[in-house]
């Protein structure tokens, strides 16, 4: 019995490491996301863009989380600069976003399938009942903190359970989601979550935010960063039937303001041409947001970040095109 506790402690250790690893990867010097200079097409030249062109899917994650990331979401979509956002269906404010979606028809907007609760104070449970999926209930009643202790305690069938049920949600509220992808990379936590989430999108016909791993470079890349990448993932994604990302990252940080939007120009200025997802988080300013996370100030420089002129010029002058996963599935579906 005691070699058997060890084992298991052991074991848990190993995935705490390789999944604290996993969830760090978007804050690693974002030039490792670079693509290898082997000349072939870019998934966004199989869409119709043109070659050697930059196309970027900046991505609001978080939507419905807290009034304050709606509002920023809901600023950024009024002014055309950023419509692609994913909304957090176990979240308090997620139906009155989704709401907001149905009348704003030009925004794009997805499910971004939540299986953790990662705040101390500020917490949610699963769309699905509790009894259903009680692999992903922690001991207070809610989704687990992190990623390793959702890996350690759900199985994939519970996994699946809770990620449909959040996607019904959104379209029995009345809106259809543009795409769907992963809060905090749980579903990339393990190859039977990989598979799951995978073939939900494929049976929705929903993109999911799956990254092209046929490069070596870029595969040996996520393994090192802790992915658990393993043969059996390639094949995954080298079959999956709907459209895949050149590359994906996340909007650095910065100690000011202007040192971030100066890392994001240097992370841009790094990209090979193709499609690459960036991701951020932005919401106003309020002592609540203050009182949910120790990250609010970023959120905030994020949520002028996109509306700066200085960026929106940066962006011409860099000749950068911005995508949403609505045009994406359009091309996809005249590309067949």
């Amino acid at each position: 019995m005691k070699n058997n506790r060890n084992n298991l402690l052991t074991k848990t250790l190993c995935c705490r490491i390789s999944l604290v690893l996993l969830f760090s990867v978007c804050f690693l010097p974002h030039s490792a996301f670079a693509q290898s200079a082997t000349e072939k097409q870019t998934n966004a030249e199989k869409l119709g863009f043109d070659k050697g062109k930059k196309i970027l899917l900046l991505h609001c994650d978080d939507a419905g989380m807290c009034e304050e990331a709606n509002i920023a979401v809901q600023t950024y979509s009024l002014k055309e600069h950023i419509q692609s956002a994913a909304v957090m269906m176990p979240c308090p404010n997620a139906s009155e976003m989704v709401e907001w979606a149905i009348n704003h028809p030009k925004a794009d907007i997805g499910v971004h399938l939540t299986l953790t609760s990662e705040w101390k104070n500020y917490r949610w449970g699963p769309v699905t009942h509790p009894a259903k999926v009680p692999g992903l209930i922690d001991p207070e009643g809610k989704l687990w903190h992190d990623v390793p202790e959702v890996v350690m305690h759900a199985s994939a069938e519970e996994v699946k359970t809770e990620i449909r049920a959040q996607i019904d949600k959104m379209i029995n509220l009345g809106y259809r989601p543009s795409h769907i992808d992963t809060h905090m990379g749980t579903l990339y936590g393990s190859e039977e979550y990989v598979k799951v989430f995978l073939e939900t999108a494929e049976e929705y016909n929903i993109p999911a935010n799956a990254i092209d791993l046929s490069d070596p470079e870029v595969r040996a890349f996520y393994q090192k960063a802790g992915y658990p990448i393993t043969d059996e993932v390639v094949e995954m994604l080298a079959g999956y039937k709907l459209p895949k990302l050149d590359n994906f990252g996340s909007v650095p940080g910065g100690k000011t303001y202007e040192e971030k939007r100066e890392n994001f120009f240097n992370l841009v200025n790094s990209l090979k041409p193709g499609l690459t997802e960036i991701i951020f988080h932005p919401s106003i300013e309020t002592e609540n947001l203050k009182s949910i996370t120790n990250s609010w100030q970023q959120r905030v420089w994020e949520a002028e970040m996109f509306s700066d002129p200085v960026v929106l010029e940066f962006f011409k002058t860099n000749h950068i095109q911005l995508t949403t996963w609505t045009e994406i599935m359009e091309r996809f579906e005249n590309s067949k």
